[in-house]
């Protein structure tokens, strides 16, 4: 009977024959590298083909490395950063740049020039071999060169993304060792060529530097308190617990010892407590508020009440509005009231049914938008914003429902509509932080639910904003209805169709209010009220002329 040998033999009979055929492929690697570090590749092979660890981690191992064939991954996440615009784009773009550098650099010339025998498929473990075990020579590691390269030139122009793909390119790495497609050195190799691939993109071309955020609302003199006298300060001292960040009663009395600080408790009424402070025989001259979005808002509409600027000291945990003022630190703020420097910025008034208004600063909506930013923030710092992003759209719309609405008359199906104080550049579905303080408009974004794959459109919208959902408004037979509908207005009344007694939530700065007609829907209109309120604000070099 003649022998058949099995695929596996076979393939091994054939990485053996490139070997052969090639003699002097592993006289130059010999020559090249010292014999301790081939030493050093051999003691490492060894001891990742000894380590046992479950078969789920072996499956996980070839498949990320499969899945990094020919660049596959990295392409398919340049894909989403470009869609997602902004910095995350110029990342995009800087990566794979790099990448094709990269892997030109390994594939086609390190391979020629230093080549060398890959690892004997023999000593790896089977659970781990690769389906398709590659030929090639194998120094420098291209797999290794390719997320180099990626990550890296991500990195240069978008720190933060680079930081939370480091990970996975690692993980690629790794699997070129653990599959035993790779010495040590290979992928050493192929790290040290991707990185410097993309330090020297930097070098010839810079990266854009990050345009200062806009703050076009004109400067106003308010009064400056040096020592505090004239302030009247509401602490909420359970915004943003932070133990990096100081006690705020003991941080305020020793830098403002002269105002008077109030530290808010459970059940009081700002409203109440600033028109009594305003009737005092010693009223205030400017209201100051520690917390964050949701207690700034309160503040600031009490503020406007009495005709008080409002000194924001940011305490919470995102500070949306006391960033886009100007204010980042709290040093920012004591700085401004030392000085006086201010700013009189648009803000909006919020009507739900036939309530009373009241002021919001950043922005209010309704549906799954403030699901989904209450699920997205936390996740950001471990996640990052792209694929927090992700998660918590796939989160909220798994169990949501779509809405019957009317915005401004016009009846829709939708997933969300949110609206937010002044016009944003972004191509999200609203953020919380807007760019500029006067331009005197609502930015107003409608999140449609109709059409084919209405779960999945509004998915990649939430999660990566209207370019990457351009993309699926293209199928034919979407009828020209884009998924987020934009536009600016002063004001905006939304209508939303609900059961009799049903009430429906409404988001608005970090806040949510139940509201409801007794016969069933609920009304919110939002208006613009363009320099409505003087905020402190460091003062900016446009500010002397």
């Amino acid at each position: 009977m003649t022998f058949q040998p099995g695929r596996e033999a076979a393939r091994a009979l054939r990485s053996i024959h490139e070997s052969t055929a090639h003699p002097f492929v592993a006289l130059r690697r010999a020559r090249i590298l010292p014999r301790w570090m081939r030493r050093l590749d051999a003691r490492t092979a060894r001891a990742i083909n000894r380590r046992r660890v479950p078969a789920y981690v072996d499956r996980r191992f070839v498949r990320i490395s499969r899945l990094a064939d020919r660049s596959r991954l990295w392409l398919v996440i340049s894909f989403l950063l470009y869609a997602m615009g902004g910095r995350a784009r110029r990342g995009a773009v800087r990566g794979a740049a790099s990448l094709v550098v990269g892997s030109v650099l390994a594939n086609l010339v390190g391979k020629k020039i230093f080549g060398g025998d890959r690892p004997l498929l023999k000593d790896v473990p089977v659970p781990r071999r690769l389906k398709r075990f590659p030929t090639s020579a194998s120094f420098p590691s291209g797999h290794a060169a390719s997320a180099a390269a990626f990550v890296t030139g991500v990195a240069l122009e978008s720190g933060r993304t680079g930081l939370q793909l480091a990970p996975l390119g690692t993980a690629v790495t790794y699997s070129r060792l653990h599959t035993g497609a790779h010495w040590l050195s290979d992928v050493i190799g192929g790290v040290v060529l991707g990185s410097a691939v993309a330090v020297a993109g930097r070098m010839l071309i810079p990266a854009r530097p990050t345009p200062p955020p806009v703050r076009s609302a004109p400067a106003v003199g308010l009064p400056a308190l040096p020592g505090g006298e004239g302030a009247f300060i509401l602490v909420n001292g359970s915004s943003g617990i932070d133990p990096r960040r100081p006690d705020p009663v003991e941080f305020l009395s020793d830098a403002l010892p002269d105002a008077r600080i109030h530290v808010l408790r459970d059940g009081d009424d700002i409203p109440g407590l600033v028109r009594e402070a305003a009737g005092s025989q010693a009223p205030p001259r400017v209201l100051g508020v520690w917390g964050g979005d949701g207690s700034v808002a309160a503040a600031a509409d009490a503020a406007r009440s009495v005709g008080l600027p409002l000194l924001v000291l940011p305490g919470g945990t995102f500070n949306h509005f006391a960033r886009t003022a100007g204010i980042p630190t709290i040093d920012d703020a004591l700085e401004a009231l030392r000085t006086g420097a201010g700013r009189r910025v648009d803000v909006a008034e919020l009507a739900l049914d036939a309530g009373e208004s009241f002021t919001v600063l950043n922005g209010a909506s309704v549906g799954v938008y403030a699901g989904f930013v209450s699920e997205r923030e936390p996740r950001e710092k471990g996640l990052g914003k792209p694929l927090a992003a992700l998660v918590a759209a796939a989160r909220v719309l798994a169990r949501a429902e779509a809405m019957p609405v009317s915005v401004d008359g016009h009846p829709a199906r939708v997933w969300s509509v949110a609206v937010a104080v002044g016009q944003n550049s972004s191509a999200s579905m609203v953020p919380l932080q807007r760019r500029h303080l006067d331009d005197g408009l609502l930015d107003v974004r409608v999140l449609h639910a109709v059409g084919r794959m209405p779960r999945l459109r509004g998915l990649v919208a939430l999660a990566f904003g209207a370019r990457a959902s351009s993309l699926l408004d293209r199928v034919p037979g979407r009828g020209g209805l884009r998924t987020i509908e934009a536009f600016t207005a002063r004001t905006v009344r939304i209508e939303v169709r609900t059961e009799p007694g049903q009430t429906i939530g409404i988001a608005h700065d970090g806040e949510v209010t139940e509201t409801g007609l007794r016969g069933g829907g609920a009304v919110a209109t939002v208006t613009i009220a363009a320099g409505g309120l003087d905020v402190y604000s460091v003062a900016a070099p446009d500010d002397a002329r």
